[in-house]
């Protein structure tokens, strides 16, 4: 049996754990303690420290290689590593360092590495725990670099070689065939007391703005540095005196498999110390997080409520603008731009995701945007529009960036150029405060940063730049200007409508997806209106969410030559959006369908859409309407007998609409569908024939024509 010498054995026998248990020795740690009132930046000097071991442990195969006469790439040993700044470590007493690795040199080979590590704590009593383990693992990197500079030079350099021999390096380098083996053992220690190091650096370094240092989360990480400064402390001690047995400095000292041992021991102390303050800092950051989210939230809910001499301030928060000069995309020009553009200018908020954008809302939005651009001097051009994609961070970004890139090559307005960007805080308030939820909104601000209107989309869509400049008490001034009639539900969709209203002709709008039904009611309408010498006009609206059915029909009443439709798919989702625009306006202003003649006619004609294959509306001029369900209103045309005679008194339509309305029978089944997350949905709606509360269901559509 191999005898192991007296020293090693009295070496071996300092096991990592023998000094007292964990509670004790913490106890002892902490009564080293005295902080006083300096403060010292130790990152910096932590850097250098990491540029050390990792330069070291890149250049120890081929030094030892090159050493023991084996061929060796030198080039391979040329600086890989940036130089670390020193300029920074201003407070740190470098006379501290030199007294420590004086301390590390002269006592690791004493038989109590306890006691050295306790007594380099006792010598930096005045630290705070972060700067105790920088400036210990400072003063063992100084030494261990030191040695492993000589050794690099060692072939190349006269100077070195001789310094070399001084301390038995070349003896080292050239006579022990396992070198490499045992150098790995604390370059793997190394690597792990970094880790403690920089988690307890972390820990120091946390903002006590934003985390208070007796939350649960910091209490629990102070029980926990204190022993893993003290562990980091030893761990560098016992390599110090590893690497001094195997250059043979400590006479009659020899390696052994006891001693690797005992260093993969502390390694395995520190990797477990890793993982507990590896939770414990990701607790407290999640902690730290919410509260600087929740700090930026109220800022933004401030700056928005406070009066300002300019819009900047609230938009810079909004848009992090310390993190980027440049947060804009100009998607005129397709250049980054300054947030100072929007200075002290109406400002319209375009938020959406990036999947629920309406390709049709985008067409006409652009068309509104570029009718406004083309006279700079008119009061309706001086506002800007930013777009605002809120995005899903949980996707990758490469997903969505060619997305977002190709909505933005549709838009000539700004948008965000980056939207990942956008803080947390920004995200809620959009949610919470603007009540954003998946259908686009447009909020307002004013040249003053003031939001003027939470959704201006609605009145946008109804008024277009007559909404300028689109604040809630311009909408309202408009709809007290306004009655229900033909001008208001068609507004100029078609070129003739105006034409046609000044001379006085009937017009008729009507919509429906059943060919059938449109040709009978097509058929029918001209033949008494030829039979009443009547001047009609006919146009097809279709339905809302126009698809490939609704063209399909539009290209067959052209063909057929029924009446006249609208060219364009868009047109049409624009005349239905405009409908529900006008309910989701009156519903921001509180308004109901039962005191509010408008909203009830709206939602006459939003209930026709969601229920029977057809319907129509007959107006002329700007007078009274007469509207119905398809079959009902066929009706009153094919039984025009009954009621003609009236119409000398009443007149055509109001004995139109008499006749509609003895149609109807107590029992009728309307159903009325509102887009569900457009934010305008009230909790109460009436029937528009009867008058009673209408059951409220939940409805899911997929309408992919």
């Amino acid at each position: 049996m191999e005898m192991v010498p007296r020293k090693m054995q009295s070496r071996a026998s300092r096991h990592i754990f023998s000094a007292s248990d964990d509670t004790t020795m913490t106890k002892n740690v902490r009564a080293t303690h005295a902080p006083d009132d300096r403060h010292v930046e130790v990152r910096p000097l932590l850097n250098v420290v990491q540029d050390i071991f990792l330069r070291v442990a890149s250049l120890i195969p081929d030094i030892v290689k090159f050493a023991q006469g084996k061929p060796v790439q030198m080039d391979a040993m040329k600086d890989s590593i940036q130089q670390s700044n020193l300029t920074e470590v201003l407070d740190i007493s470098y006379h501290t360092i030199n007294r420590i690795s004086c301390e590390i040199c002269c006592k690791c080979s004493s038989a109590d590495i306890h006691a050295t590590t306790m007594g380099i704590l006792n010598m930096l009593s005045g630290y705070s725990w972060d700067a105790k383990v920088v400036i210990a693992l400072a003063a063992f990197a100084a030494n261990f670099g030191e040695f492993w500079l000589v050794a690099q030079l060692y072939a190349t350099n006269r100077l070195a070689k001789s310094v070399a021999k001084l301390k038995h390096i070349h003896e080292t380098l050239e006579q022990v065939d396992d070198l490499g083996l045992k150098f790995e053992t604390i370059n793997n220690l190394l690597k792990v007391m970094l880790d403690v190091t920089n988690y307890i650096v972390e820990f120091h370094e946390l903002p006590s703005r934003y985390i208070d240092p007796e939350a649960p989360e910091m209490l629990t990480a102070s029980t926990l540095i204190p022993g893993a400064v003290y562990w980091t402390i030893r761990s560098s001690v016992s390599c110090a005196s590893h690497l001094l047995g195997i250059t043979g400095l400590i006479h009659g000292y020899m390696t052994t498999v006891v001693e690797s041992w005992e260093l993969s021991s502390l390694a395995h102390k520190l990797d477990n110390l890793n993982g507990h303050l590896r939770k414990q800092l990701t607790l407290c950051q999640l902690h730290l997080d919410d509260n600087k989210q929740r700090e930026a939230f109220e800022t933004l809910r401030l700056l928005f409520e406070t009066p300002h001499q300019d819009n900047l301030k609230a938009l810079k928060a909004m848009f992090c603008i310390n993190d980027d000069p440049l947060p804009l995309f100009d998607g005129s020009s397709k250049q980054r731009v300054s947030i100072d553009v929007l200075r002290r200018k109406i400002v319209l908020l375009y938020i959406s995701d990036l999947h629920n954008v309406p390709d049709q809302e985008l067409v006409i939005f652009e068309q509104m945007y570029l009718e406004s651009r083309q006279d700079s001097t008119r009061l309706e051009s001086q506002y800007e529009l930013v777009w605002i994609p809120v995005v899903d961070k949980a996707i990758p970004w490469t997903e969505l960036k060619p997305k977002l890139e190709k909505l933005q090559s549709t838009m000539s307005w700004y948008s965000i150029y980056d939207p990942s960007v956008l803080e947390p805080a920004t995200i809620r308030y959009i949610k919470e405060v603007w009540l954003f939820k998946a259908k686009p909104i447009l909020v307002v601000l004013d040249p003053l940063g003031k939001v003027v209107n939470l959704n201006a989309l609605p009145m946008m869509w109804i008024w277009g730049s007559l909404a300028y400049p689109f604040s809630s008490s311009k909408e309202e001034a408009l709809w007290n200007n306004e009655t229900w009639g033909l001008l208001l539900l068609a507004d100029t969709i078609d070129p003739s409508l105006l034409y046609w209203i000044s001379e006085g002709r009937y017009i008729c709008l009507y919509g429906g997806d059943d060919m059938d039904w449109i040709r009978k009611f097509t058929s029918t309408a001209h033949s008494l209106a030829k039979a009443l010498q009547l001047p009609l006009e006919m146009i097809y609206v279709g339905k809302s969410n126009p698809g490939k059915k609704v063209q399909e029909i539009n290209n067959a009443i052209q063909e057929e030559k029924l009446s006249t439709v609208l060219p364009d798919l868009a047109i049409i989702w624009f005349f239905w959006v405009r409908l529900e625009s006008m309910w989701q306006s009156k519903s921001q202003h509180s308004k109901t369908v039962e005191e509010d003649h408008i909203m009830h006619e709206v939602m006459r004609i939003l209930t026709y859409d969601s229920g029977d294959p057809g319907w129509a509306v007959i107006s002329q001029g700007t007078g009274r309407m007469a509207q119905g369900k398809g079959d009902t209103f066929l009706r009153c045309l094919n039984e025009h007998e009954q009621w003609i005679a009236t119409a000398k008194d009443k007149g055509i339509l109001p004995a139109m609409a008499d006749y509609i309305q003895g149609l109807q029978t107590p029992h009728h089944c309307n159903r009325l569908i509102l887009p569900g997350d457009s934010g305008g949905v009230p909790d109460r709606v009436v029937c528009a024939e009867c008058g009673k509360t209408m059951d409220k269901f939940y409805m899911y559509r997929c309408c992919n024509e």
